[in-house]
Protein backbone atom coordinates (compact mmCIF):
# COMPACT_ATOMS: atom_id res chain seq x y z
CA UNK A 1 0.00 0.00 0.00
CA UNK A 2 2.57 2.20 1.07
CA UNK A 3 4.44 1.84 -1.97
CA UNK A 4 1.26 2.45 -4.18
CA UNK A 5 1.09 5.40 -2.82
CA UNK A 6 4.35 6.78 -3.26
CA UNK A 7 3.98 5.48 -7.24
CA UNK A 8 0.58 7.69 -7.04
CA UNK A 9 2.22 10.60 -5.52
CA UNK A 10 5.07 10.77 -7.77
CA UNK A 11 2.69 10.24 -10.73
CA UNK A 12 0.89 13.19 -9.69
CA UNK A 13 4.38 15.39 -9.30
CA UNK A 14 5.09 14.01 -12.60
CA UNK A 15 1.93 14.94 -14.35
CA UNK A 16 2.44 17.93 -12.11
CA UNK A 17 5.71 18.66 -13.79
CA UNK A 18 4.63 18.02 -17.39
CA UNK A 19 1.63 20.09 -17.23
CA UNK A 20 3.77 23.23 -15.86
CA UNK A 21 6.33 22.33 -18.71
CA UNK A 22 3.40 22.91 -21.14
CA UNK A 23 2.27 26.04 -19.85
CA UNK A 24 5.59 27.65 -19.95
CA UNK A 25 6.12 27.15 -23.30
CA UNK A 26 2.52 28.46 -24.05
CA UNK A 27 3.69 31.25 -22.47
CA UNK A 28 6.63 31.61 -24.70
CA UNK A 29 4.72 30.88 -27.51
CA UNK A 30 2.76 33.47 -26.54
CA UNK A 31 4.70 36.05 -26.15
CA UNK A 32 6.39 35.52 -29.05
CA UNK A 33 3.05 35.89 -31.00
CA UNK A 34 2.15 39.02 -29.21
CA UNK A 35 5.81 40.64 -29.98
CA UNK A 36 4.50 40.57 -33.52
CA UNK A 37 2.77 43.75 -33.91
CA UNK A 38 0.91 45.89 -37.11
CA UNK A 39 2.65 48.82 -36.24
CA UNK A 40 2.14 51.93 -37.73
CA UNK A 41 4.39 53.25 -40.17
CA UNK A 42 4.76 56.56 -39.57
CA UNK A 43 6.24 55.41 -36.19
CA UNK A 44 9.16 53.38 -37.37
CA UNK A 45 11.69 54.72 -38.36
CA UNK A 46 15.69 53.00 -40.38
CA UNK A 47 19.04 53.21 -37.73
CA UNK A 48 21.24 56.21 -38.70
CA UNK A 49 23.91 53.94 -37.51
CA UNK A 50 22.38 50.70 -39.65
CA UNK A 51 25.99 49.55 -41.47
CA UNK A 52 24.05 49.16 -45.15
CA UNK A 53 24.54 52.66 -46.80
CA UNK A 54 22.97 51.43 -50.18
CA UNK A 55 19.65 49.26 -51.90
CA UNK A 56 19.27 48.71 -55.42
CA UNK A 57 16.17 50.55 -56.66
CA UNK A 58 14.76 48.33 -59.38
CA UNK A 59 14.86 45.66 -56.97
CA UNK A 60 13.27 47.64 -54.04
CA UNK A 61 10.31 48.60 -56.94
CA UNK A 62 9.82 44.65 -57.36
CA UNK A 63 9.46 44.46 -53.66
CA UNK A 64 7.21 46.89 -53.59
CA UNK A 65 5.17 45.68 -56.10
CA UNK A 66 5.19 41.76 -54.29
CA UNK A 67 4.35 43.86 -50.99
CA UNK A 68 1.39 45.37 -52.46
CA UNK A 69 -0.02 42.20 -53.85
CA UNK A 70 0.87 39.74 -51.02
CA UNK A 71 1.34 41.95 -48.34
CA UNK A 72 4.84 41.54 -46.39
CA UNK A 73 5.51 37.80 -45.57
CA UNK A 74 8.42 38.03 -42.80
CA UNK A 75 7.45 41.12 -40.48
CA UNK A 76 10.37 43.49 -39.89
CA UNK A 77 12.32 43.62 -35.96
CA UNK A 78 12.50 46.92 -34.29
CA UNK A 79 13.29 47.81 -30.98
CA UNK A 80 11.72 50.49 -29.10
CA UNK A 81 12.71 54.39 -28.53
CA UNK A 82 10.56 57.49 -26.99
CA UNK A 83 7.30 56.93 -28.77
CA UNK A 84 8.44 55.30 -32.11
CA UNK A 85 10.35 52.49 -33.25
CA UNK A 86 13.98 52.03 -34.72
CA UNK A 87 14.75 49.12 -37.76
CA UNK A 88 16.65 46.78 -36.55
CA UNK A 89 16.64 43.64 -39.22
CA UNK A 90 14.44 44.57 -42.21
CA UNK A 91 14.72 48.14 -43.54
CA UNK A 92 14.78 46.90 -47.31
CA UNK A 93 11.02 45.55 -46.77
CA UNK A 94 10.35 48.83 -44.90
CA UNK A 95 11.37 51.19 -47.64
CA UNK A 96 9.58 49.12 -50.34
CA UNK A 97 6.55 48.81 -47.53
CA UNK A 98 6.24 52.93 -47.80
CA UNK A 99 6.95 53.08 -51.65
CA UNK A 100 3.76 50.77 -51.87
CA UNK A 101 2.07 52.53 -50.00
CA UNK A 102 1.25 50.46 -47.18
CA UNK A 103 -0.15 52.59 -43.33
CA UNK A 104 1.50 49.58 -41.35
CA UNK A 105 4.05 47.06 -41.09
CA UNK A 106 4.38 44.13 -39.21
CA UNK A 107 7.37 44.10 -37.01
CA UNK A 108 8.76 42.05 -34.03
CA UNK A 109 9.63 43.92 -30.97
CA UNK A 110 13.21 42.83 -29.34
CA UNK A 111 15.27 43.99 -27.09
CA UNK A 112 18.99 44.22 -27.14
CA UNK A 113 22.02 45.44 -25.21
CA UNK A 114 23.98 47.99 -26.19
CA UNK A 115 26.70 46.25 -28.26
CA UNK A 116 24.01 43.67 -29.84
CA UNK A 117 22.54 45.60 -32.23
CA UNK A 118 25.05 46.94 -34.20
CA UNK A 119 25.87 43.55 -34.60
CA UNK A 120 23.35 41.73 -35.52
CA UNK A 121 22.56 43.98 -38.19
CA UNK A 122 26.00 43.76 -39.66
CA UNK A 123 25.58 39.76 -39.46
CA UNK A 124 21.90 40.20 -41.15
CA UNK A 125 23.20 42.26 -43.66
CA UNK A 126 26.52 40.28 -44.17
CA UNK A 127 24.11 37.13 -45.16
CA UNK A 128 22.55 39.09 -48.52
CA UNK A 129 24.42 38.04 -51.84
CA UNK A 130 23.77 42.01 -53.07
CA UNK A 131 25.49 43.70 -50.50
CA UNK A 132 28.35 45.91 -51.77
CA UNK A 133 31.85 44.89 -51.76
CA UNK A 134 33.50 48.24 -49.65
CA UNK A 135 30.39 48.08 -47.08
CA UNK A 136 30.52 44.66 -46.56
CA UNK A 137 34.47 44.51 -45.98
CA UNK A 138 33.94 47.48 -43.64
CA UNK A 139 31.43 46.07 -41.63
CA UNK A 140 33.50 42.63 -41.94
CA UNK A 141 36.32 44.79 -40.07
CA UNK A 142 34.01 45.81 -37.18
CA UNK A 143 33.57 42.53 -36.31
CA UNK A 144 37.15 41.33 -36.60
CA UNK A 145 37.00 43.33 -33.07
CA UNK A 146 35.17 40.80 -31.72
CA UNK A 147 35.63 37.33 -34.08
CA UNK A 148 38.49 35.64 -35.42
CA UNK A 149 38.19 34.99 -39.44
CA UNK A 150 37.68 31.61 -39.25
CA UNK A 151 34.64 32.16 -36.68
CA UNK A 152 33.20 35.06 -38.95
CA UNK A 153 33.45 33.10 -41.89
CA UNK A 154 31.05 30.32 -40.12
CA UNK A 155 28.69 32.91 -38.89
CA UNK A 156 28.31 34.51 -42.02
CA UNK A 157 28.15 30.88 -44.10
CA UNK A 158 31.58 32.72 -46.30
CA UNK A 159 34.25 30.93 -46.84
CA UNK A 160 37.67 32.21 -44.93
CA UNK A 161 39.77 33.26 -47.95
CA UNK A 162 36.27 35.18 -48.97
CA UNK A 163 36.36 36.60 -45.29
CA UNK A 164 40.17 37.64 -45.60
CA UNK A 165 39.60 39.15 -49.37
CA UNK A 166 37.09 41.71 -47.59
CA UNK A 167 39.31 42.00 -44.51
CA UNK A 168 41.93 43.30 -47.38
CA UNK A 169 39.55 45.61 -49.13
CA UNK A 170 38.74 47.59 -46.13
CA UNK A 171 42.42 49.22 -45.89
CA UNK A 172 41.48 50.80 -49.09
CA UNK A 173 41.49 54.57 -48.88
CA UNK A 174 38.13 56.53 -49.77
CA UNK A 175 39.29 57.22 -53.36
CA UNK A 176 39.88 54.12 -54.48
CA UNK A 177 36.79 52.32 -52.64
CA UNK A 178 34.70 55.02 -55.21
CA UNK A 179 36.32 53.66 -57.60
CA UNK A 180 34.91 49.79 -56.51
CA UNK A 181 31.61 51.16 -55.89
CA UNK A 182 31.04 52.73 -59.52
CA UNK A 183 32.29 49.24 -60.52
CA UNK A 184 35.51 50.46 -62.22
CA UNK A 185 37.88 48.46 -60.37
CA UNK A 186 38.14 45.40 -59.89
CA UNK A 187 37.63 43.32 -56.59
CA UNK A 188 41.34 41.47 -57.34
CA UNK A 189 43.12 44.92 -58.41
CA UNK A 190 41.39 46.84 -55.34
CA UNK A 191 42.82 44.05 -52.78
CA UNK A 192 45.93 44.73 -55.12
CA UNK A 193 46.02 48.19 -54.02
CA UNK A 194 44.79 47.57 -50.33
CA UNK A 195 48.13 45.97 -49.52
CA UNK A 196 49.74 48.68 -49.60
CA UNK A 197 49.93 51.45 -46.33
CA UNK A 198 47.51 54.45 -46.97
CA UNK A 199 50.21 56.89 -47.14
CA UNK A 200 51.41 55.10 -50.73
CA UNK A 201 47.64 54.57 -51.35
CA UNK A 202 47.57 58.62 -51.50
CA UNK A 203 50.37 58.93 -53.28
CA UNK A 204 48.88 56.49 -56.18
CA UNK A 205 45.35 57.88 -55.76
CA UNK A 206 47.08 61.71 -56.53
CA UNK A 207 48.74 60.77 -59.58
CA UNK A 208 45.59 59.56 -61.32
CA UNK A 209 44.15 63.29 -61.00
CA UNK A 210 40.89 61.99 -60.66
CA UNK A 211 40.85 59.57 -63.76
CA UNK A 212 40.19 56.06 -62.77
CA UNK A 213 42.67 54.40 -65.52
CA UNK A 214 43.36 50.57 -65.22
CA UNK A 215 46.33 50.09 -67.15
CA UNK A 216 48.25 53.09 -64.79
CA UNK A 217 47.34 51.47 -61.31
CA UNK A 218 48.21 47.97 -62.92
CA UNK A 219 51.93 49.58 -63.72
CA UNK A 220 51.75 51.16 -60.11
CA UNK A 221 51.53 48.32 -58.14
CA UNK A 222 54.26 46.40 -60.12
CA UNK A 223 56.66 49.09 -59.46
CA UNK A 224 55.83 48.99 -55.60
CA UNK A 225 55.89 45.08 -55.68
CA UNK A 226 58.96 42.50 -55.52
CA UNK A 227 59.13 38.93 -55.97
CA UNK A 228 60.50 37.54 -52.85
CA UNK A 229 62.11 34.35 -54.56
CA UNK A 230 64.12 36.48 -56.45
CA UNK A 231 65.63 38.84 -53.34
CA UNK A 232 69.18 38.76 -52.10
CA UNK A 233 68.37 37.96 -48.53
CA UNK A 234 66.87 35.39 -46.55
CA UNK A 235 63.54 35.83 -46.52
CA UNK A 236 63.24 33.58 -42.93
CA UNK A 237 65.59 35.94 -41.59
CA UNK A 238 64.32 37.48 -38.29
CA UNK A 239 67.65 39.45 -37.68
CA UNK A 240 68.28 41.34 -40.76
CA UNK A 241 65.27 44.22 -39.81
CA UNK A 242 64.20 43.07 -36.26
CA UNK A 243 61.41 45.45 -36.22
CA UNK A 244 59.99 44.20 -39.77
CA UNK A 245 60.90 40.74 -38.99
CA UNK A 246 60.89 37.68 -41.43
CA UNK A 247 59.30 37.54 -44.88
CA UNK A 248 58.06 34.86 -44.96
CA UNK A 249 55.66 35.74 -41.95
CA UNK A 250 54.90 39.26 -42.71
CA UNK A 251 51.29 39.98 -43.26
CA UNK A 252 52.60 42.52 -46.17
CA UNK A 253 54.06 38.84 -47.55
CA UNK A 254 51.38 38.57 -50.63
CA UNK A 255 51.32 35.28 -50.00
CA UNK A 256 50.08 35.46 -46.52
CA UNK A 257 47.14 37.47 -47.75
CA UNK A 258 45.33 34.00 -48.11
CA UNK A 259 46.03 34.43 -52.34
CA UNK A 260 44.45 36.88 -52.90
CA UNK A 261 46.87 38.81 -54.62
CA UNK A 262 50.25 37.52 -56.67
CA UNK A 263 48.46 34.33 -57.40
CA UNK A 264 49.66 32.79 -53.95
CA UNK A 265 53.76 33.90 -54.83
CA UNK A 266 55.80 35.32 -52.14
CA UNK A 267 55.38 38.89 -53.40
CA UNK A 268 56.23 42.08 -50.92
CA UNK A 269 54.37 44.87 -51.24
CA UNK A 270 55.83 47.33 -48.29
CA UNK A 271 58.77 49.25 -50.59
CA UNK A 272 60.76 50.73 -47.78
CA UNK A 273 61.13 47.90 -46.02
CA UNK A 274 62.08 45.47 -48.84
CA UNK A 275 64.83 48.31 -50.00
CA UNK A 276 65.64 48.68 -46.16
CA UNK A 277 66.62 45.14 -45.90
CA UNK A 278 68.40 44.74 -49.83
CA UNK A 279 70.94 47.69 -48.24
CA UNK A 280 71.44 45.76 -44.43
CA UNK A 281 72.09 43.05 -46.77
CA UNK A 282 74.45 44.79 -49.31
CA UNK A 283 76.57 46.80 -46.35
CA UNK A 284 76.85 43.15 -44.75
CA UNK A 285 78.09 41.66 -47.43
CA UNK A 286 81.04 44.58 -47.52
CA UNK A 287 82.22 43.66 -44.08
CA UNK A 288 82.27 39.75 -45.20
CA UNK A 289 84.29 40.52 -48.06
CA UNK A 290 86.89 42.63 -46.14
CA UNK A 291 86.91 40.04 -43.80
CA UNK A 292 87.30 37.10 -46.01
CA UNK A 293 89.65 38.82 -48.27
CA UNK A 294 87.69 38.51 -51.19
CA UNK A 295 87.38 40.97 -54.37
CA UNK A 296 84.05 42.11 -54.67
CA UNK A 297 82.73 43.40 -58.09
CA UNK A 298 80.19 45.68 -58.93
CA UNK A 299 78.71 44.88 -62.41
CA UNK A 300 79.06 47.68 -64.12
CA UNK A 301 81.15 48.84 -67.13
CA UNK A 302 82.82 51.93 -68.64
CA UNK A 303 79.49 52.89 -69.60
CA UNK A 304 77.23 52.61 -67.11
CA UNK A 305 79.49 54.20 -64.46
CA UNK A 306 77.50 57.65 -63.99
CA UNK A 307 74.58 55.39 -62.89
CA UNK A 308 73.18 57.28 -59.38
CA UNK A 309 73.10 53.81 -58.23
CA UNK A 310 75.93 52.44 -59.53
CA UNK A 311 78.01 55.22 -57.98
CA UNK A 312 75.89 54.59 -54.64
CA UNK A 313 77.46 51.39 -54.58
CA UNK A 314 80.74 52.34 -55.79
CA UNK A 315 81.36 55.10 -53.04
CA UNK A 316 79.84 52.31 -50.10
CA UNK A 317 82.44 50.13 -51.28
CA UNK A 318 85.75 52.84 -50.79
CA UNK A 319 84.23 53.75 -47.44
CA UNK A 320 84.86 50.12 -46.19
CA UNK A 321 88.26 50.68 -47.90
CA UNK A 322 87.38 48.07 -50.71
CA UNK A 323 88.86 48.25 -54.01
CA UNK A 324 86.73 49.53 -57.24
CA UNK A 325 87.40 48.02 -60.06
CA UNK A 326 85.24 48.17 -63.65
CA UNK A 327 84.07 45.34 -65.43
CA UNK A 328 86.05 46.18 -68.47
CA UNK A 329 89.14 46.49 -66.53
CA UNK A 330 89.25 42.85 -65.21
CA UNK A 331 89.48 39.26 -66.86
CA UNK A 332 86.56 37.43 -64.96
CA UNK A 333 86.05 33.77 -64.88
CA UNK A 334 82.45 32.73 -64.26
CA UNK A 335 82.32 28.98 -62.89
CA UNK A 336 81.48 26.71 -66.54
CA UNK A 337 77.86 24.88 -66.62
CA UNK A 338 78.07 21.35 -68.41
CA UNK A 339 76.25 21.63 -71.38
CA UNK A 340 73.45 18.80 -71.78
CA UNK A 341 71.58 18.07 -75.10
CA UNK A 342 68.49 19.41 -73.74
CA UNK A 343 70.30 22.73 -73.03
CA UNK A 344 71.11 22.53 -76.90
CA UNK A 345 67.81 21.68 -77.80
CA UNK A 346 66.92 24.78 -76.58
CA UNK A 347 69.35 27.14 -78.14
CA UNK A 348 68.54 26.00 -81.35
CA UNK A 349 64.82 25.10 -80.86
CA UNK A 350 64.34 28.55 -83.68
CA UNK A 351 66.34 26.30 -86.33
CA UNK A 352 65.60 22.46 -87.73
CA UNK A 353 68.25 20.95 -87.21
CA UNK A 354 69.21 17.21 -87.62
CA UNK A 355 70.01 14.83 -84.08
CA UNK A 356 73.30 14.76 -85.78
CA UNK A 357 74.16 18.02 -85.95
CA UNK A 358 72.37 18.71 -82.87
CA UNK A 359 75.35 15.77 -81.58
CA UNK A 360 78.11 18.22 -83.31
CA UNK A 361 76.74 21.44 -81.14
CA UNK A 362 77.44 18.97 -77.99
CA UNK A 363 80.41 17.69 -78.74
CA UNK A 364 81.87 21.54 -79.41
CA UNK A 365 79.82 23.12 -76.19
CA UNK A 366 81.42 19.71 -74.30
CA UNK A 367 85.21 20.66 -75.57
CA UNK A 368 84.25 24.61 -74.57
CA UNK A 369 83.52 23.57 -71.04
CA UNK A 370 86.69 21.08 -70.76
CA UNK A 371 88.91 24.26 -71.50
CA UNK A 372 86.51 26.61 -68.96
CA UNK A 373 86.01 24.30 -66.00
CA UNK A 374 90.08 24.03 -66.17
CA UNK A 375 90.74 27.46 -66.41
CA UNK A 376 88.61 27.67 -62.92
CA UNK A 377 89.97 24.56 -61.26
CA UNK A 378 93.71 26.59 -61.76
CA UNK A 379 92.39 30.07 -61.34
CA UNK A 380 94.22 30.63 -58.38
CA UNK A 381 97.42 29.57 -59.83
CA UNK A 382 97.22 31.89 -62.24
CA UNK A 383 96.89 34.96 -60.60
CA UNK A 384 93.16 35.01 -60.40
CA UNK A 385 91.58 36.07 -56.99
CA UNK A 386 88.06 34.72 -55.07
CA UNK A 387 85.78 36.99 -55.79
CA UNK A 388 81.67 37.83 -55.94
CA UNK A 389 80.35 40.01 -58.83
CA UNK A 390 77.22 41.80 -57.66
CA UNK A 391 74.46 42.84 -59.57
CA UNK A 392 74.20 46.97 -58.74
CA UNK A 393 70.17 46.51 -58.64
CA UNK A 394 69.60 43.47 -57.11
CA UNK A 395 72.15 42.96 -54.97
CA UNK A 396 72.62 39.35 -56.12
CA UNK A 397 75.88 38.28 -56.09
CA UNK A 398 77.45 35.13 -57.44
CA UNK A 399 80.67 33.74 -57.04
CA UNK A 400 83.78 34.05 -59.60
CA UNK A 401 87.85 34.01 -60.11
CA UNK A 402 88.49 37.77 -60.80
CA UNK A 403 92.53 39.19 -61.85
CA UNK A 404 92.91 43.16 -62.74
CA UNK A 405 94.56 43.55 -66.41
CA UNK A 406 98.04 44.68 -66.77
CA UNK A 407 98.52 48.49 -68.09
CA UNK A 408 101.49 47.76 -70.53
CA UNK A 409 101.61 51.87 -70.83
CA UNK A 410 100.63 55.25 -69.07
CA UNK A 411 101.13 56.67 -65.84
CA UNK A 412 98.44 54.81 -63.71
CA UNK A 413 100.39 51.33 -64.35
CA UNK A 414 103.06 52.52 -62.10
CA UNK A 415 100.39 53.42 -59.56
CA UNK A 416 97.94 50.68 -59.73
CA UNK A 417 101.19 48.46 -59.17
CA UNK A 418 102.43 50.30 -56.48
CA UNK A 419 98.89 50.01 -54.96
CA UNK A 420 99.40 46.41 -55.06
CA UNK A 421 102.94 46.23 -53.36
CA UNK A 422 102.82 45.85 -49.18
CA UNK A 423 104.70 48.72 -48.24
CA UNK A 424 107.91 46.84 -47.23
CA UNK A 425 108.42 45.85 -51.11
CA UNK A 426 108.67 49.92 -51.80
CA UNK A 427 111.73 51.93 -51.93
CA UNK A 428 111.38 55.05 -48.70
CA UNK A 429 110.03 57.41 -52.44
CA UNK A 430 107.77 54.56 -53.02
CA UNK A 431 106.49 54.64 -49.44
CA UNK A 432 106.07 58.61 -49.03
CA UNK A 433 103.48 58.41 -52.21
CA UNK A 434 101.77 55.33 -49.90
CA UNK A 435 101.18 57.19 -47.01
CA UNK A 436 100.17 60.62 -49.24
CA UNK A 437 97.61 58.58 -51.49
CA UNK A 438 96.14 56.85 -48.59
CA UNK A 439 95.81 59.94 -46.24
CA UNK A 440 94.13 61.90 -48.99
CA UNK A 441 91.67 58.79 -49.46
CA UNK A 442 91.08 59.33 -45.94
CA UNK A 443 90.04 62.42 -45.89
CA UNK A 444 88.19 61.22 -48.86
CA UNK A 445 86.17 59.43 -46.36
CA UNK A 446 85.92 61.34 -43.47
CA UNK A 447 84.50 64.64 -45.97
CA UNK A 448 82.02 61.68 -47.28
CA UNK A 449 81.18 60.77 -43.46
CA UNK A 450 80.79 64.62 -42.58
CA UNK A 451 78.60 65.58 -45.06
CA UNK A 452 76.11 62.70 -44.40
CA UNK A 453 76.16 63.51 -41.17
CA UNK A 454 75.06 67.38 -42.37
CA UNK A 455 72.26 65.97 -44.52
CA UNK A 456 70.69 63.96 -42.06
CA UNK A 457 71.14 66.56 -39.40
CA UNK A 458 69.32 69.20 -41.39
CA UNK A 459 66.99 66.78 -43.28
CA UNK A 460 65.45 66.11 -39.18
CA UNK A 461 65.55 69.97 -38.34
CA UNK A 462 62.30 72.07 -39.76
CA UNK A 463 64.13 73.59 -42.21
CA UNK A 464 61.58 72.96 -45.62
CA UNK A 465 58.89 75.20 -43.01
CA UNK A 466 60.90 78.45 -43.03
CA UNK A 467 58.91 81.03 -44.24
CA UNK A 468 61.81 83.44 -44.85
CA UNK A 469 63.15 84.43 -48.44
CA UNK A 470 65.98 83.08 -49.82
CA UNK A 471 69.11 83.73 -49.79
CA UNK A 472 71.51 84.16 -52.26
CA UNK A 473 73.34 80.90 -50.97
CA UNK A 474 70.42 78.84 -51.40
CA UNK A 475 69.62 80.57 -54.66
CA UNK A 476 72.92 79.60 -56.20
CA UNK A 477 72.55 75.94 -54.40
CA UNK A 478 69.72 75.06 -56.13
CA UNK A 479 70.68 76.48 -59.31
CA UNK A 480 73.52 74.11 -59.63
CA UNK A 481 71.56 71.58 -58.61
CA UNK A 482 69.20 71.86 -61.11
CA UNK A 483 72.41 72.50 -63.71
CA UNK A 484 74.01 69.35 -62.90
CA UNK A 485 70.62 67.14 -61.96
CA UNK A 486 68.05 68.19 -64.29
CA UNK A 487 69.84 69.67 -67.77
CA UNK A 488 71.67 67.03 -70.20
CA UNK A 489 74.97 67.87 -71.43
CA UNK A 490 74.01 69.39 -74.95
CA UNK A 491 71.30 71.34 -73.39
CA UNK A 492 73.79 72.76 -71.07
CA UNK A 493 77.11 73.79 -73.88
CA UNK A 494 73.60 75.10 -76.09
CA UNK A 495 71.63 77.59 -73.29
CA UNK A 496 74.32 77.92 -70.25
CA UNK A 497 77.64 77.67 -71.94
CA UNK A 498 79.11 80.05 -69.41
CA UNK A 499 77.12 79.21 -66.14
CA UNK A 500 79.73 77.85 -64.46
CA UNK A 501 82.45 79.62 -65.95
CA UNK A 502 85.80 78.49 -67.98
CA UNK A 503 88.22 78.31 -65.48
CA UNK A 504 89.06 74.50 -64.80
CA UNK A 505 91.86 75.64 -62.36
CA UNK A 506 89.42 76.85 -59.57
CA UNK A 507 88.85 74.67 -56.63
CA UNK A 508 85.18 73.66 -56.10
CA UNK A 509 85.04 76.27 -53.27
CA UNK A 510 86.74 78.92 -55.03
CA UNK A 511 84.27 78.35 -57.95
CA UNK A 512 81.35 79.00 -55.07
CA UNK A 513 82.30 81.80 -54.15
CA UNK A 514 82.50 83.04 -58.01
CA UNK A 515 79.16 81.89 -58.62
CA UNK A 516 78.22 83.41 -55.40
CA UNK A 517 79.42 87.19 -56.30
CA UNK A 518 78.55 87.16 -59.67
CA UNK A 519 75.06 85.64 -59.02
CA UNK A 520 72.10 87.09 -60.60
CA UNK A 521 68.63 85.90 -59.93
CA UNK A 522 67.72 86.39 -63.65
CA UNK A 523 69.95 83.15 -63.76
CA UNK A 524 67.92 81.16 -61.47
CA UNK A 525 64.87 82.42 -63.18
CA UNK A 526 66.21 81.10 -66.98
CA UNK A 527 67.15 77.65 -65.52
CA UNK A 528 63.37 77.54 -64.02
CA UNK A 529 61.98 78.90 -67.10
CA UNK A 530 64.12 76.23 -68.92
CA UNK A 531 62.69 73.39 -66.53
CA UNK A 532 59.22 74.35 -67.18
CA UNK A 533 59.61 73.60 -70.90
CA UNK A 534 61.13 70.33 -70.50
CA UNK A 535 59.29 68.55 -67.50
CA UNK A 536 55.56 68.93 -69.33
CA UNK A 537 53.90 65.54 -70.36
CA UNK A 538 53.29 64.93 -73.85
CA UNK A 539 51.61 61.83 -75.91
CA UNK A 540 48.33 60.53 -74.58
CA UNK A 541 48.77 63.66 -71.78
CA UNK A 542 47.68 66.95 -72.79
CA UNK A 543 46.28 70.36 -71.25
CA UNK A 544 42.97 69.30 -70.32
CA UNK A 545 43.40 65.81 -68.35
CA UNK A 546 46.90 66.94 -66.76
CA UNK A 547 47.87 69.40 -64.13
CA UNK A 548 51.17 70.02 -64.75
CA UNK A 549 50.10 70.33 -68.36
CA UNK A 550 47.45 72.80 -67.35
CA UNK A 551 49.25 74.78 -64.93
CA UNK A 552 52.16 75.11 -67.96
CA UNK A 553 49.53 76.50 -70.35
CA UNK A 554 48.08 78.73 -67.97
CA UNK A 555 51.71 80.00 -66.86
CA UNK A 556 52.56 80.51 -70.97
CA UNK A 557 49.71 82.27 -71.92
CA UNK A 558 50.15 86.19 -71.21
CA UNK A 559 53.56 85.99 -72.45
CA UNK A 560 52.41 83.86 -75.79
CA UNK A 561 49.03 84.58 -75.73
CA UNK A 562 48.73 85.87 -80.16
CA UNK A 563 50.23 82.74 -81.05
CA UNK A 564 48.47 80.20 -78.40
CA UNK A 565 45.50 82.20 -79.54
CA UNK A 566 46.31 81.41 -83.31
CA UNK A 567 46.62 77.88 -82.46
CA UNK A 568 44.07 77.19 -80.71
CA UNK A 569 41.64 78.73 -83.22
CA UNK A 570 43.64 75.93 -85.77
CA UNK A 571 42.17 73.51 -83.64
CA UNK A 572 38.95 75.05 -83.25
CA UNK A 573 38.16 75.18 -87.01
CA UNK A 574 39.06 71.60 -87.86
CA UNK A 575 37.46 70.48 -84.90
CA UNK A 576 33.83 72.44 -86.05
CA UNK A 577 34.27 71.55 -89.65
CA UNK A 578 34.38 67.82 -88.45
CA UNK A 579 31.76 67.85 -86.39
CA UNK A 580 29.81 70.01 -89.43
CA UNK A 581 29.80 66.96 -91.54
CA UNK A 582 29.29 64.36 -88.57
CA UNK A 583 25.92 66.15 -88.43
CA UNK A 584 25.48 65.73 -91.68
CA UNK A 585 25.86 62.13 -91.62
CA UNK A 586 24.12 62.09 -88.36
CA UNK A 587 20.89 63.75 -89.80
CA UNK A 588 21.05 61.38 -93.02
CA UNK A 589 20.72 58.22 -91.03
CA UNK A 590 17.87 59.62 -89.24
CA UNK A 591 16.25 60.10 -91.81
CA UNK A 592 17.04 57.03 -93.25
CA UNK A 593 15.82 54.85 -90.68
CA UNK A 594 12.19 57.35 -90.23
CA UNK A 595 12.05 56.25 -93.92
CA UNK A 596 11.84 52.67 -92.76
CA UNK A 597 9.68 53.19 -90.11
CA UNK A 598 7.04 54.49 -92.39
Amino acid sequence: METQAKQGVACKKKNGQGTNAKKNKAVVKAKSFQQIQMLDISSVFPDPKQPRKTFDEKSLQMLAQSIAEHGVLQPITVRKEGDGHIIVMGERRFRACKLAGQPTIPAILKEYGEHEILEVQIIENLQRRDVEPTEEAEAIQFLLERYGPTEIAKRLGRSENYVRQRIKLAGLIEGFKQFVRDGKMTLSLGIAVALFEPGEQRMLLESLEGDFQEHRIKRMVESRTFDLTKSCFDVTDKTLVPKAGSCDVCPFNAANQGNLFGDGKMVCTRTACFENKKARTFMQLLKRVKKDGLRLVPNVSKYWVEEEQNQWVMAQMENQGLEVHLTNELDILNEPVKPTMERIREEHCHFEYTEEELGEFLAEALESFTEEKEAWDNALDNGFDKGILLDTDTYLTHTIFVKVREVVTGESSGVRSLEKRRMAECTPEEQIVKINTRELRKKEIENNNQFKEVVDMIRETDYIDRKTSLTVDEMVAISVSMFENNIGFHDQRKHFERFLGNDAMLSKEELVKQLKRDFKKEIFYRLIRFLLTRQVHLGESNHTNNLTNQTFYTAMKPYFKEKIVAIEKTYADKCQKREARIKERVKALEEQANALKG
